[in-house]
């Protein structure tokens, strides 16, 4: 992760503190942004961006705890670290507990903040990427027809186009036909990689097999 490409956004209500920070952030190479209260924080919801949130723990009106539950209220994906003079073990282990990264105390030597925040930013990054890897295999998925999902149910469980056929009365041909285009799709050339597809998206409840049919079905192959 490029730090130019990323913003640490400090909420805290002190200014001498709050430009101090904003400086140590440009020096090391982040971009940042600067908040005296949540409020002005939640009305510049930022929502797309890689970054993290430097957050004070003691603040007029909303805390930094309250805000961070609002931001998880809110879906923000933004990962949290609490740096406070006023820190105590309870706060501390309820922040964890809901994702914070780090709870430092102030005074925190520099290069152990900036670390922290390497390590969020890092964290973040490799967050979107996987969610946009999970919107690129959904986006592809959406392409397939029901039939097609059906048969990959199959083809992910190992089955042979002959046990597939068997299993849907259908003709071996026509399953051969639905698993070419299934691939083509998916932008996949095996099995394998189409199971980690969807297991990457979580492939339970993409697509739903039919119950086994005995070979004798009387269905006639479409």
């Amino acid at each position: 992760m490029i730090k130019s490409q990323a913003t640490v956004f400090v909420v805290e209500d002190e200014e001498p503190v709050r430009r101090s920070l904003e400086r140590l952030m440009r020096a090391a190479g982040w971009k940042a942004e600067t908040f005296a209260t949540a409020y002005e924080f939640l009305e510049r919801s930022p929502r797309s961006e890689t970054g993290c949130v430097l957050l004070d723990v003691e603040m007029p009106e909303i805390g930094g705890p309250e805000l961070h539950d609002r931001m998880l209220e809110r879906e923000f994906t933004l990962p949290v670290v609490f740096l406070t003079g006023h820190g105590d073990v309870p706060t501390s282990v309820q922040a964890m507990k809901k994702g914070a990264v780090d709870f430092l105390l102030k005074p925190v030597d520099d290069q152990v903040l900036l670390d922290t925040i390497q390590r969020a930013v890092e964290q973040h990054a490799a967050e979107q990427a996987r969610q946009r890897e999970r919107q690129d295999i959904a986006e592809r998925l959406e392409r397939l027809s029901a039939r097609e999902r059906e048969v990959m149910g199959y083809v992910i469980q190992g089955r042979l186009n002959k046990q597939i056929a068997g299993d849907l009365g259908i003709a071996e041909k026509t399953v051969k036909v639905h698993r070419g285009r299934i691939m083509e799709k998916m932008g996949v050339r095996s099995a394998v990689v189409l199971a980690h597809l969807c297991d990457a998206i979580g492939g339970e409840g993409l697509y739903r097999s039919p119950p086994v049919r005995h070979p004798q079905s009387d269905q006639r192959p479409i």
